[in-house]
């Protein structure tokens, strides 16, 4: 096979060179220049005479609700909008070790009984993965292997074979021959993934690449990556627990900040029917510093702990902040409003934060349970163990509504709380019989419920 023309290519300012060196020569940028395949100019242009393309009006294009494929897999078809898409290309990133290979064997054991799927390895030999299939109790499950990691012998299999679900494991590990730069390269993947994704569009078939991540968690290799792709999915967890998250940070066809909970067993990942439990603490007795919010994970409610640690400071020392699961800046301004409008001076304290269960909440409607936990830990006073609190605290002391109030309110009353403590515009028309909704439009009512 006659090798493709490189050229190396500016990331900060596009500029093209034949050979490689440490400056960009129109940006000045050093370090910026990664290896890509030249197009000829004979094949940049060829649609320039219409011959190939045309202008169509948007009316004149017909359109049909292809059915979704579900894995079976409840909470990875919640996190994909409800299943795979025809054509979709997914791209999942995830610490080593953290179980994306185990889940994607597990949803193509699952969708191989009704459709034709193949699981493509470059890290494992195929009797790796059978190994791992035989632990799952699947290994009778009618899966195809493929262990291959050169781009064009992989598509001339997938134009053989036309299986409708292919899986990547992983896309780093795959190069193509026009490209004399090592596997994992910025061109290699971004080239590979561009090619993989051209292919499975034109032939109609779910792609799902596995991609590494790097040292500050975000996938390797070029950000455009993601920017190709229709969905990109986060594998979270500690490896030392046996809990999993996946988060769908983008997705053509699906919201996108979704959230699936999984449990590592024995037997693989399975699904968390209830995942609010898992982020609420088992106290005897309500104690100081805890409040319990409820959150919105894409369109799921959970039910969180929020703790507070507000502790004098030794002699000598500076006053520390350090919040873990929320934004540390955004933990700084309640402080200020909490001393404005609160009326409450933590400056000779250390003040922690921490959210149970290890999920981050990036929404404002923490803040009034975030207030709520450190003013409860610097009265030493502890909250009604069945109170349930969210709402978005402004620098004027306001306490602003947050939006899906009412799916909020419906997730606590599954949950057994009887107390619900909201902004005043959240407040319900129609109250349960069984549990007291108060709406508040100011941070000071929501202290005086501690102190009074």
């Amino acid at each position: 096979m006659a090798k493709s023309k490189t050229l190396y290519q500016c990331t900060e300012c596009g500029g093209q060179l034949p050979k490689w060196q440490g400056q960009c020569p129109h940006c000045r940028a050093w370090n910026t220049l990664v290896e890509t395949v030249a197009v000829p100019p004979s094949r940049r242009f060829d649609n320039l005479s219409g011959s190939r393309s045309e202008v169509r009006a948007l009316s004149s294009v017909e359109t049909s609700d292809a059915p979704r494929i579900q894995t079976g897999m409840v909470e990875f078809d919640r996190v994909l909008g409800g299943g795979f898409v025809p054509g979709e290309v997914v791209l999942l990133g995830g610490d080593p070790g953290i179980g994306k290979s185990t889940l994607l064997l597990q949803a193509v054991a699952a969708l191989g009984a009704s459709r034709r799927a193949l699981y493509v390895t470059g890290e494992e030999s195929v009797e790796q993965v059978a190994l791992r299939a035989h632990r799952l109790g699947l290994i009778n499950a009618p899966v195809e292997l493929l262990a291959e990691v050169q781009l064009e012998a992989v598509l001339a299999v997938l134009e053989k074979e036309r299986p409708e679900l292919v899986v990547i494991d992983s896309i780093q590990t795959m190069y193509t021959e026009s490209l004399s730069s090592a596997p994992g390269s910025v061109a290699q993947v971004r080239e590979c993934a561009a090619r993989f994704t051209r292919f499975a569009k034109e032939r109609g078939m779910v792609l799902v690449l596995i991609g590494h991540v790097t040292k500050e968690g975000a996938i390797a290799g070029p950000r455009v990556l993601e920017h190709i792709v229709d969905a990109v999915l986060y594998f979270e967890g500690d490896t030392h627990s046996s809990y999993r998250l996946i988060r769908a940070m983008k997705n053509r066809f699906g919201a996108a900040n979704e959230l699936g909970v999984f449990g590592m067993t024995e037997h693989g990942l399975k699904g968390v029917a209830n995942p609010s439990a898992l982020f609420l603490s088992r106290h005897a007795q309500p104690v100081p510093g805890t409040a319990v919010m409820a959150t919105m994970e894409g369109s799921r409610p959970l039910l969180v702990e929020i703790q507070a640690l507000v502790d004098p400071v030794m002699s000598g020392m500076m006053s520390r902040r350090l919040a873990v699961g929320v934004d540390p800046q955004r933990l700084a301004l309640l402080l200020a409003v909490l001393h404005r409008h609160g009326g409450t001076q933590v400056g000779g304290f250390d003040v922690f934060i921490n959210v149970v269960g290890g999920v981050r909440i990036d929404e404002p409607a923490a803040d009034l349970a975030v207030l709520m936990a450190i003013y409860s830990s610097y009265k030493n006073k502890a909250l009604d163990g069945k109170l349930i609190v969210f709402g978005e605290v402004g620098l004027a002391g306001e306490i602003r509504p947050v939006q899906r109030g009412q799916e909020r309110i419906r997730e606590a009353v599954k949950l057994g709380f009887k107390k619900i403590l909201l902004p005043d515009p959240n407040k319900p028309k129609r109250l349960a019989e069984d549990i007291e909704i108060v709406g508040i439009s100011r941070i000071d009512e929501a202290l005086s419920i501690l102190t009074g």
